[in-house]
């Protein structure tokens, strides 16, 4: 029987095809990296601007942060490739820190105002 589900690679006479991750699977990836001084992870905080995905698998994520001095400016970059390298069919990762357009609070989510009392 050949499974094709998407967390599952497929074969081909050429060999088994690894699927192309899910822009969703990367969107839970970055939702389970949390900014250690704001209880709530850095997808709802408006902090990831971009996800792309290349056919071959390589991932290369936009992001920013809350402020230029932030303390976790060389972490939390690390921690998105590291969660994003852990989804399947990822080949590669490649984070990026932007800051244009500058992060600010309407980036948020309604759960992440929520959660932080800023409305």
């Amino acid at each position: 029987m050949n499974d094709t589900s998407p967390t599952q690679g497929s074969w081909t006479p050429d060999g088994e095809v690894t699927p192309k991750p899910s822009e969703d699977a990367l969107i839970a990836a970055c939702a389970s990296v949390y900014d250690p001084e704001i209880p709530v992870n850095i997808y709802e905080l408006g902090l990831i601007y971009a996800i792309d995905i290349a056919d071959d698998g390589a991932v290369k994520v936009e992001m920013t942060l809350t402020a230029p001095a932030c303390p976790s400016a060389q972490e939390l970059p690390e921690q998105i490739r590291d969660a994003i390298l852990m989804v399947p069919g990822v080949t590669a990762c490649d984070v990026d820190v932007v800051w244009d357009p500058p992060w600010d609070q309407s980036r948020m989510t309604e759960d992440a105002r929520l959660a932080l009392n800023m409305f």
